[in-house]
């Protein structure tokens, strides 16, 4: 029988390792990791016949196949001796394809923005009666659709960089490149790693998608690039490659090659990079052949992405917004930019590298307090100091934040009070989601006061 061992115990591992199964393979779930929780999964695993190795010093031998879960770095020695032993060594991501390539598919990436793109793509082909499911960083592990009984007509993934640094086959139907900005490089190490990354999934998609107002993505329009359809807000003037294959806005149109398709305001979501997402979706859905009617009623309805400027409530005269999900400088920089000022911003985690000046800038501009949580309150109060901007405070919690935000909104008769991090949640919570979860909570139990 062959063998196989997969890496990492997380939902995109017992996927690959279910799939591996039932494609006859003889399979070891290998996790350097031991606690209870995992204790209990690799109880039930082993019912279903896959042996699971918990706290595992990894040391490849005579397996088959190795497949790697997407936390699990993949320049680790061990998986570089497999690849020299000449081992398949391939993402969970890889795997998927390999039992779904005959299915098309959207594959979303990106620095930012990317979660709400697939969103809205995914709200777009299900208006249009296409049967769609997302998966990847949204959704499903991409190897639980291998395993249903049903296939859906496409599949839209949202990719990583690090499910894409372990792809070596996959072929989307549509690529999309939202944005670019230095993220992950502790383990990518440069952003041209990090972006050369994100270019492959490009370079093997057979239609190609860019967001023409990235600085970055704009400066690396090339040859390489001249059949793709370029993106922008600003309008059709700009447009890298062949201007006419383009998806722009003039006079609240969102044009698609020359085709007015919807009023660029049917989208209630705030902010130009909101508009941009738009545009993107409209893109996929045109190359895809959706008519225009499913796509405008599609965007209409669209309620946004949870985590990602997420109204919660409103609280003494202020709107509560959940923005867990800017884990970067960049992503908090573009929050804070979309909302009305003066604002209460709430920040901080586990601080990740990265420029923050431009961020820096737009809180002297928009905030009127900063009220700094986790790990990396130290560090941002003296990046805020640094810069002139001394109106900040370090509460620690979450909790503290959300209670010391009622009467700062008092003090500065402020109109929103937002929480967007600009760093990882790993400090005090299992993830983003998790963090604004615990904000959306606290934000709701002042609710029920009023």
């Amino acid at each position: 029988m062959k063998q196989a061992t997969v890496i990492g115990l997380g939902r995109s591992g017992i996927a690959a390792a279910k799939l591996l199964m039932k494609h006859d393979y003889a399979v070891t779930l290998s996790d350097s990791n031991h606690n209870p929780n995992l204790e209990a999964q690799k109880q039930q695993l082993e019912l279903l016949g896959i042996n699971v190795k918990l706290g595992d010093k990894f040391t490849p031998t005579t397996e088959d196949i190795i497949v790697v879960s997407p936390g699990v770095p993949w320049d680790i020695p061990p998986l570089v001796k497999a690849r020299e032993l000449g081992i398949d060594t391939i993402g969970e991501m890889e795997l998927a394809w390999r039992h779904l390539q005959d299915i098309p598919w959207v594959a979303i990436t990106g620095t930012n923005g990317k979660t709400t793109t697939t969103a809205l793509t995914a709200a777009i082909f299900q208006a249009a009666g296409i049967e769609t499911i997302g998966c990847g960083n949204i959704g499903f592990a991409a190897c639980e659709l291998a395993l249903l009984a049903t296939r859906p007509a496409w599949i839209i993934a949202e990719l990583s960089s690090y499910q894409i640094e372990s792809t070596f086959t996959l072929k989307p139907r549509i690529g999309v490149w939202t944005t670019l900005t230095p993220d992950h490089l502790a383990r990518h190490k440069t952003v041209e790693n990090y972006a050369a990354i994100k270019a492959k999934l490009l370079r093997n998609s057979q239609h190609k998608i860019f967001n023409g107002d990235d600085r970055y993505l704009y400066d690396l329009g090339n040859s390489d690039w001249q059949d793709a359809t370029w993106t922008s807000v600003a309008g059709k003037e700009d447009l890298q490659g062949n201007p006419e294959l383009g998806v722009w806005i003039e006079d609240n149109w969102v044009i698609f090659r020359g085709e007015k398709v919807l009023l660029a305001d049917s989208l209630k979501m705030p902010g130009d990079h909101n508009l941009q997402n738009l545009l993107m979706a409209v893109g996929i859905a045109k190359i895809a052949g959706i008519e225009n009617s499913a796509i405008a009623s599609a965007v209409a309805g669209f309620p946004g992405v949870a985590h990602r400027l997420e109204y919660i409530c409103t609280y003494g005269g202020a709107d509560y917004i959940n923005d867990s999900k800017a884990t970067n400088y960049d992503a908090a920089d573009v929050g804070l930019s979309a909302v009305k000022s003066p604002v209460i911003l709430i920040a901080g985690g586990e601080a990740k590298e990265g420029d923050d000046l431009a961020w820096l800038d737009t809180i002297k501009q928009q905030a009127a307090a900063v009220l700094l949580i986790g790990n990396a309150a130290t560090q941002f109060a003296n990046r805020l100091q640094a810069v002139g901007y001394t109106n900040y405070e370090m509460v620690e919690t979450m909790a503290n934040a959300v209670t010391r935000s009622i009467s700062l909104v008092q003090q500065y008769q402020a109109k929103i009070v937002l929480l967007s991090p600009a760093c990882a949640s790993f400090d005090r919570y299992t993830s983003f989601e998790h963090r604004g979860d615990d904000f959306r909570q606290l934000c709701q139990n002042l609710a029920l006061k009023d």
